[in-house]
C-alpha cells in the first residue's frame, strides 16, 4: 500500500479512537512511520540496480514484517499502551494484501510469501480502501463521536 492509505487509516483510527498527545504520535510512528525502511533502502538500490525501475526488489526490513512485534510487543508494556502494536498491525494487514513479495520472519527465516487476496489487483485494492478510508474519515469529520 502507498503512504498515502496508510495515512489514511492512521488518522482514522487516532479520530476514532480520540488518541491525543503521545499516544497520536505513536500512533502515526506505528501506522506510517514503519515504511522509513524504504528510504534506508533507497541507497542500496541504486547502489545495485541504478536509476531503473526493476520489480521484485526487496525494498523491506523486519521494521514492517510481523517479526517486528517480538519488540513492539515489549515495548508496549515498557510504555503501557497497546496503541503501537494495533497501528502496526493495521499496517502489516494493508501491506498483506497487495501481491508483492514478503518474509514475514526476515531475517530469520528466509519464508516469503505473497500476502493474500492475490486474485484481486493492487491497484483495484488501493483504490477502493482510499475511497471507503476517505469516506469514513469525513463521515467522522461530519458527525464527531
Amino acid at each position: 500500500m502507498t503512504i498515502v492509505t496508510h495515512v489514511l487509516a492512521t488518522t482514522l483510527g487516532v479520530r476514532a479512537l480520540k488518541l491525543t498527545g503521545s499516544e497520536a504520535v505513536l500512533a502515526y510512528v506505528f501506522g506510517c512511520g514503519v515504511d522509513i525502511d524504504h528510504a534506508i533502502k533507497a541507497p542500496l538500490y541504486l547502489k545495485a540496480i541504478g536509476p531503473r525501475r526493476q520489480l521484485g526488489y526487496y525494498w523491506r526490513s523486519s521494521l514492517q514484517e510481523p517479526v517486528a512485534l517480538l519488540w513492539i510487543v515489549p515495548l508496549c508494556f515498557l510504555l503501557g499502551t497497546w496503541v503501537p502494536v494495533l497501528f502496526f498491525l493495521i499496517h502489516v494487514a494493508m501491506d498483506y494484501s497487495v501481491s508483492y513479495e514478503k518474509m514475514p520472519w526476515y531475517p530469520y527465516s528466509p519464508v516469503v510469501t505473497q500476502g493474500f487476496l492475490l486474485g484481486v489487483s493492487d491497484k483495484t485494492k488501493e483504490a477502493v480502501l482510499i475511497v471507503v478510508l476517505l469516506c469514513m474519515n469525513l463521515l467522522l469529520f461530519l458527525v464527531p463521536l
